[in-house]
């Protein structure tokens, strides 16, 4: 399914968008050294809740996850890089971490996500990883615009990340969202320009490049959702909710000025 929302979902998209964004970078602003993990957990609990928005993750079931996901927040470390079920974990220094969020505001989602290292360390090979993920989810965004074909922003996206010598993985990816958070049209981490779904103005993408240092390989954990890398190398990812307009791109889910 692909929605284009009217002038009045568009609306509530930003509200929805500006409340990830808040609530996303609270949580960075607490995850110190020492953080627990399932601390971050019911942090999001409550802020979405008190919002009055819904997760889009706690009774979340797909094909690819063992039953409800059953937390309100994935949170990634190190080696973790998509779909982070939150565990009793402390982090450490030097830890990177990704928190991924979706709520549900007004009957719209949005979704982001962000990467950062924890406490004062800084692995070059860590920061690096993720100031790609973030210029190639702007490279991304810069691509999208009402007539572009969805290949256009995979190309745009996997060519700064394949530039930068990571490889890709394409089995997820970026994808449609509105009523749901997760639509079609899928949008791969890499493609080939003017391939694909046409961009329409009211089109919602949530895109997110994710890259692990040195394998395009997952293996599911454990705990049947979080998604690691096959070498146990380090992971990073971005991600935006945009809304397509007559001008380009809208990003839903930067922070607001307070």
């Amino acid at each position: 399914m692909i929605e284009i929302l009217n002038p009045t979902e568009l609306t509530r998209a930003r509200e929805t968008g500006a409340l990830v964004a808040r609530v996303l970078h609270t949580l960075k602003d607490r995850s110190t050294v020492g953080t627990n993990l399932l601390d971050i957990d019911r942090w999001a609990k409550e802020l979405i809740v008190e919002a009055g928005a819904l997760s889009c993750y706690v009774d979340y079931a797909p094909s690819f996850g063992r039953g409800p996901f059953g937390h309100h927040i994935c949170t990634a470390v190190n080696d973790a890089v998509l779909h982070g079920r939150p565990h009793d974990y402390a982090l450490a220094d030097g830890d990177l971490l990704t928190l991924d969020l979706a709520v549900s505001l007004g009957g719209v989602a949005a979704d982001a996500a962000i990467s950062f290292v924890v406490g004062d360390a800084r692995p070059p090979e860590s920061v690096a990883m993720i100031e790609v993920t973030e210029r190639a989810l702007a490279a991304g965004i810069a691509a999208a615009r009402p007539g572009a074909r969805v290949g256009d922003l995979s190309h745009a996206i996997g060519t700064v990340l394949g530039d930068a010598g990571y490889p890709i993985n394409t089995e997820f990816g970026g994808h449609g969202i509105g009523s749901t958070m997760h639509q079609d049209p899928h949008v791969s981490n890499t493609g080939r320009p003017g391939r694909g779904y046409r961009l329409r103005p009211g089109l919602l993408l949530a895109l997110e490049p994710w890259v692990m240092q040195d394998t395009a390989e997952l293996v599911t954990d454990a705990d049947g959702w979080t998604l690691r890398s096959a070498t146990g190398c380090r992971t990073a990812h971005s991600e935006h909710t945009i809304a397509i307009t007559d001008d380009g791109a809208e990003i839903l889910t930067l922070p607001r000025p307070s």
